[in-house]
This record gives structure tokens, C-alpha cells and sequence, in this order.
């Protein structure tokens, strides 16, 4: 059995601010803004609802660089805004998450199977300002796991497409192509599983390692070994994927069930 913990979320980089994580332990998933306008994606920057008010994600920010690697100097703001489409990547309502980032992501996902665990790690900020950190907010266990690759005749991609209808990938693919000429692997959920209603755990630390000059985010040691991460190194600042050699069940004992969470699952149990 393996877990596989993926960084995902809006953040500096693509909405210019992190979601925040309230005093009550509350907090907001914020997907990332979509890349392009071609997608089916019907949730905006300015129909997605915060959780703990009736402000929208649009609130958070006041511009955008929806692609801010090659270019950078693009930006969306003002109505436009509103009306930009989110990457809904993972959907915690119907379960589906997608990636093609290469950096380990590709291929530690397509190596679960039915019965692993897919967890989900944001970065947070909490309104007054004190340092952000990276969050555990959510999982689902794995019910199907398919890959598409450029390679693959245009009717197969299609059929492996339209298995996933609700992915985020799948809704800005056009005529059997994805948006990007990679492998992209498309992992669907069933329960157990889901957005944390409210105390996420806390994964990083942030400090000034041996031999460096300047501060960057770790992953916690006690997480390491309580969660037995065998993959992704303890850099935290780019997001990698982690690979962790526990059963769904010990993982679910660890982190608590969505939907019956506590103050005390605000750490991981032993």
C-alpha cells in the first residue's frame, strides 16, 4: 500500500497570495487560475465562494499571471478577472485529481493502485500575518489511476479522457489533445475521502539549514517519520511530491477522517 502526498492550491506564483487559515481552524482551498480560457470549467475566480465568508477567491488578489513561467509579462485584473476560469485540480466534489508535472508527480501517481491514498498539501497563511506554512487540507482513497500520453491514437485518448469527465485536465483538453504535449495521469477517488472541513496539519518548518544563507521550508521530521516518507526529499519549497510507505488504513489513524476532525487531528496521532 502507498500514499502519495501532492502539493496543489492557489498560491504567490499564480494568484499572487496564499489562501488563508483562520483563528477557528478554518481555511480556504483556493484551485489555482486555468492556464488558458479554453477550458468547460464552469467555477470562476469570481464564483468560487470562500468557506468562511461570502467573499469569492477574486477578493484575494488583484491580478493574475495565468502561465507566470515563460510569460510572465501577461496579466488578467479587473473584470476579467472575475470571469477567469479556475484549474479545479483536485475537484474534492467529485473526487478527481490530474497532473503532468514531471518532477516525480507523473510517476509516483501513476504507480497507485485501487485502495492508496492521494493527500493534498496547500500552502496557508493566516490573516495577521504570521509566517505561511505548507497544509495537509485533504485526501481520497484511490478507486482508478490512467494515463494519457501524446503517443496514444487520438481515439484512445479520448476514451481515457472521457472516463474522467470531471477532471480539471479532461475539461481543457480539446479534440483528444491535452493543453500540454505530456503525460498526464488522472487519478478518480471514492470514500473514504475529502476536503478537511477545518485544522489542517501543519507539514513544514521554516528555518535557516546547515550551511545555507537563507530560510526555506522543510519538511518536518516528525511528519517524515510518522507518515514514512521514502520519496520527495525534505525541501518543501516547490512543492514535490512525497512517496509514503503506509497502509490507507494507518494513514487515515494518522490524520483523522474528513468530516470528523477535530482540534486534536491538528497533529498527526502516533
Amino acid at each position: 500500500m502507498t500514499v502519495v502526498l501532492a502539493g496543489v492550491g492557489a498560491d504567490s506564483t499564480n494568484l499572487g497570495a496564499l489562501a488563508p487559515l483562520y483563528d477557528d481552524g478554518r481555511f480556504e482551498y483556493v484551485p489555482i487560475p486555468e492556464k488558458t480560457p479554453e477550458t468547460d470549467e464552469t467555477e470562476t475566480l469570481g464564483s468560487w465562494t470562500l468557506r468562511a465568508s461570502d467573499r469569492t477567491a477574486a477578493a484575494l488578489t488583484d491580478r493574475i499571471a495565468p502561465q507566470p513561467i515563460g510569460d510572465a509579462d501577461r496579466t488578467v485584473s479587473g473584470e476579467d478577472l472575475e470571469s477567469w476560469p479556475l484549474h479545479r485540480d483536485p475537484n474534492f466534489a467529485a473526487l478527481t485529481y490530474g497532473e503532468h508535472r514531471t518532477s516525480g508527480y507523473v510517476s509516483r501517481l501513476r504507480a497507485l493502485e485501487p485502495g492508496d491514498i492521494v493527500g493534498f498539501y496547500a500552502g496557508l497563511r493566516r490573516p495577521d500575518g504570521d509566517r505561511a506554512h505548507r497544509y495537509l487540507i485533504g485526501y481520497f482513497t484511490v478507486d482508478r489511476v490512467d494515463v494519457v500520453t501524446p503517443e496514444m491514437p487520438r481515439d484512445e485518448r479520448e476514451a481515457v479522457l472521457a472516463a474522467h469527465p470531471e477532471n480539471a485536465h479532461t475539461k481543457r483538453a480539446r479534440d483528444g489533445e491535452c493543453y500540454l504535449e505530456k503525460p498526464v495521469v488522472l487519478v478518480d477517488g471514492r470514500e473514504l475521502g475529502g476536503l478537511f472541513d477545518r485544522h489542517p496539519i501543519r507539514l513544514s518548518d521554516y528555518y535557516v539549514k546547515a550551511g545555507n544563507e537563507r530560510a526555506q521550508y522543510y519538511l518536518r521530521e516528525d511528519v517524515a517519520t510518522r507518515l514514512a516518507v521514502r520519496a520527495g526529499g525534505e525541501n518543501m519549497m516547490y512543492k514535490p511530491a512525497y512517496r509514503c510507505e503506509l497502509s490507507a488504513e494507518a494513514f487515515r489513524r494518522r490524520v483523522g477522517r474528513p468530516g470528523e476532525r477535530t482540534a486534536e487531528h491538528a497533529v498527526l496521532e502516533g
